[in-house]
C-alpha cells in the first residue's frame, strides 16, 4: 500500500507490555488521543483501555483529519505539546509528520509480528491503525436497489440529481485519499461534471451515512464504510455498492509524539490499540478494517478479498493536496 516513506533509520526493537510499562503508565494517570476516527468508535476504545487499566484516563480529542493535522502543526510550530498520541484516516499526514521529527520510532510486538510489511513503516515510526472505504451507499427506502447507481460515473445521470450527500476532501483525510485516487482514475473531467449535480455537501467522512439514515438525502457519492456498517447493524436500511472500478480505502494510522507529556502511557496507549482485542472490538461495534489476521469479521460484511480495492501512494499525494483542494472548491464552490 505504499505505507512508509524513505528510510532513516532501522526500527527499534518491538516491545511488549510489561508490568514495569503499567506501572510508569499508570503514574502518569493520563494519555491524550488525537485521531479522526467516528467519536463513538473512539471514545469506546478509549473505556476499554480505562478498563483494562483503570488508573488512567484517555482523553480523546476527535476531528477531521485534516483539521487534526492543522491542529497539530499549530501546536508544535509553537513549541505546545498537548497530544500523546494521533491517528489520522489521511496517510500523507504521517510522511509528513515523519518528515518534519515530530513522532517517536516504536513498534508494539504484535505489530512485527503480524502486521504486513506494507501496513507499516519500515522505520517504526508509525503502523496501520486500521482501514476502511470510501463508499458509494442508498437508503432502500428512498431508492429502489434497480435505481441505484453502479459504477461511478452513473452518478452523472441526472436523475440523481438534488439526491446525493457527499463529504469534503479539506476536512476528511478519507475524501482527501478518495478524491485523489479518483481523479486518477476518471480525470477532474469527473468532478467538474458532478459537482453540477446539486450535491448536499458536508464535512466528515462520518456524515454522509447518517444523512442517508435520517433520510435527507437518499444516496451518498463518498463517506466511510465503516459508519454504513454501524447503521446496518442498527438496524437501517442501508446499501453498499462496490463499483467494478474499484473502491478507494483509507489507512488510519497511528503513532506516539516524539514530545508526548506522558511518554510511558502513550507507549502502553499505543500497544494496546493494535492488540486482537481492541482491533477485535473496533471491528464488531466499529466496523473498521484490520490489519490484524486474527480479526474476524462479521459474515454479513462483504471481505475485502471480493472487493476490487483501489490503494494510493501518500508520498504521491502529499505535492497534489493544494491542487486537489483548489479543484475541488472550483468544481463544487466550497
Amino acid at each position: 500500500m505504499g505505507l512508509a516513506a524513505g528510510a532513516m533509520a532501522a526500527a527499534p526493537a518491538p516491545y511488549a507490555i510489561t508490568p514495569e510499562l503499567v506501572t510508569a503508565a499508570t503514574a502518569e494517570k493520563k494519555v491524550v488521543f488525537y485521531t479522526s476516527t467516528d467519536v463513538a468508535v473512539a471514545q469506546g476504545l478509549a473505556q476499554e483501555f480505562q478498563k483494562e487499566y483503570p488508573g488512567i484516563t484517555v482523553q480523546v480529542e476527535r476531528s477531521g483529519s485534516e483539521r487534526v493535522f492543522q491542529r497539530l502543526g499549530q501546536e508544535y510550530s509553537t513549541g505546545i505539546h498537548n497530544a500523546d498520541v494521533i491517528e489520522t484516516s489521511d496517510a500523507v499526514n504521517f510522511v509528513y509528520f515523519k518528515q518534519q521529527g515530530w513522532l517517536r520510532p516504536m513498534v508494539p510486538k504484535i505489530v512485527a509480528d503480524k502486521w504486513p510489511a506494507s501496513a507499516r513503516d519500515a522505520d517504526g515510526y508509525y503502523a496501520a491503525y486500521r482501514a476502511h472505504l470510501s463508499v458509494m451507499a442508498y437508503n432502500t427506502t428512498l431508492m429502489k436497489d434497480a435505481d441505484a447507481p453502479k459504477t461511478w460515473t452513473d452518478l452523472l445521470d441526472p436523475r440523481y440529481k438534488g439526491k446525493m450527500v457527499k463529504a469534503h476532501p479539506g476536512y476528511s483525510g478519507t475524501i482527501m485519499t478518495s478524491t485523489y485516487i479518483l481523479s486518477q482514475l476518471l480525470g477532474w473531467e469527473y468532478f467538474e461534471k458532478l459537482g453540477k449535480q446539486d450535491i448536499m455537501q458536508v464535512q466528515s467522512s462520518t456524515e454522509p451515512p447518517k444523512k442517508l439514515a435520517e433520510k435527507e438525502r437518499a444516496l451518498q457519492v463518498d463517506g466511510n464504510e465503516y459508519n454504513i456498517f454501524r447503521l446496518q447493524d442498527q438496524g437501517v436500511p442501508l446499501k453498499i455498492v462496490y463499483p467494478p472500478e474499484g473502491t478507494p480505502i483509507a489507512i488510519g494510522n497511528a503513532g506516539v509524539l516524539k514530545d508526548a507529556p506522558h511518554p510511558n502511557a502513550a507507549k502502553l496507549f499505543y500497544a494496546f490499540i493494535f492488540s486482537t482485542q481492541a482491533q477485535q472490538i473496533n471491528s464488531d461495534t466499529g466496523g473498521l478494517r484490520s490489519f490484524n489476521p486474527d480479526v474476524k469479521e462479521k459474515a454479513s460484511r462483504t471481505p475485502l478479498s471480493s472487493i476490487k480495492v483501489l490503494n494510493s501512494d501518500p508520498v504521491k499525494v502529499l505535492p497534489q493536496i493544494q491542487t486537489i483542494k483548489s479543484n475541488y472548491e472550483k468544481y463544487f464552490g466550497t
